[in-house]
């Protein structure tokens, strides 16, 4: 049953269904202290949603319908929408949103690889800024931690693609100025570096202690929308002789961010190098850390050159057909290429 169904207030419904409690299956399967930090009401309201929740679901499995709360089930319906209405995070290049869905999908890992030089740490920059674009503006209005394994963020180049971020929300407003009511924006570029939390890691025990941590740090700091590791590679190809040591560890690792990204309905975006992989006579380039951890993601994207041309490819989704668009890395960050028009391909 859908959340929208319980007799609440608007302004209650509205909180539910934007923190992505669209369905009473959601609503029950959490605790009131957990529901009270996602829907920012207190904690006493969110005891009363949950026990008006589990009394319409007890009623419903009286009448001999299906309940979700029996050993944690949920049914593919309530799934549907919830995953419909799972917000994302705008990449800035609307082709490139195209063909993830809309853009990268929070409660997933989405894996970004390529060579060096194709733009990963650029997107990266990109998401945690975007991250932070108001929910006023089509945003979703929160925070980002990003982890540099490798020394690669630029915090000069995430001021200039905030300040870019802010012009094209001033803009805009201007723009709707023209022809309807539309709000001011409030945000300024040291706002939107000052909710990046950065985390240098030097070692794979750091990364690993570091992931251990989050959710103790996400929960104490509120709105964090997406986790960026950059790159979740460098550590595990340098200080490993035992690969199937590091097997295990990745996989607890990987593990531990589908929980954060669920729990928090968050995205978890892993950037990832390439390497060389011996295949049908001949080596070829191919993503990091081997086949067992290309399972350990939701989705996958492999950015590549085509000529000058700068492209991404969805290799992996469970939601999203193969599809290729090209993009352009400018000094106001990720945009469209001159040509895109011609440049977005379904396979």
């Amino acid at each position: 049953m859908e959340t929208w169904r319980l007799p609440l207030s608007s302004s209650i419904r509205g909180k539910l269904i934007s923190a992505g409690y669209t369905s009473l299956s959601s609503i029950s399967s959490v605790s009131s202290t957990d529901l009270a930090r996602d829907v920012k009401i207190t904690e006493s309201e969110a005891f009363e949603i949950l026990k008006m929740a589990n009394q319409v679901t007890g009623s419903s499995s009286c009448n001999g319908r299906s309940s979700s709360l029996v050993n944690g089930a949920r049914n593919a319906w309530d799934m549907l929408h919830e995953e419909e209405a799972l917000p994302r995070i705008t990449t800035s290049c609307s082709d490139l949103d195209k063909i993830l869905g809309g853009g990268i999908s929070c409660r997933d890992v989405t894996e970004i690889g390529g060579v060096p030089g194709i733009g990963k740490t650029q997107i990266g920059i990109q998401l945690s800024v975007n991250v932070q674009i108001p929910r006023e503006f089509g945003g979703l209005g929160g925070k980002a931690i990003y982890i540099d394994t490798e020394g690669s963020f630029m915090v000069e180049r995430a001021l200039q693609i905030a300040e870019a971020c802010v012009e094209d929300m001033e803009e805009y407003t201007g723009y709707m100025h023209k022809h309807f009511k539309a709000s001011q924006v409030q945000m300024k570029p040291r706002d939107i570096l000052e909710n990046i939390f950065y985390f240098r890691v030097c070692s794979y025990t750091e990364q690993i202690a570091l992931v251990n941590h989050l959710d103790k740090f996400i929960s104490e700091n509120k709105d964090v929308k997406v986790v960026i590791v950059d790159s979740i590679t460098f550590h595990f190809r340098q200080d490993f002789d035992d690969l199937a040591h590091r097997t295990r560890v990745l996989s607890e690792m990987a593990l531990k961010f589908m929980k954060l990204a669920k729990k928090f309905s968050l995205a978890v975006v892993l950037l990832n190098q390439v390497t060389t992989k011996y295949t049908e006579g001949s080596f070829q380039l191919a993503l990091a850390l081997g086949d067992s951890w290309s399972h350990s993601c939701t989705n996958r994207v492999i950015l590549y050159w085509n000529g000058d041309e700068r492209y991404a490819y969805i290799d992996k989704s469970p939601s999203l057909p193969s599809a290729s668009a090209s993009y352009t890395v400018t000094g106001r960050g990720l945009r469209n290429s001159s040509s895109s028009s011609k440049r977005v391909k379904m396979m």
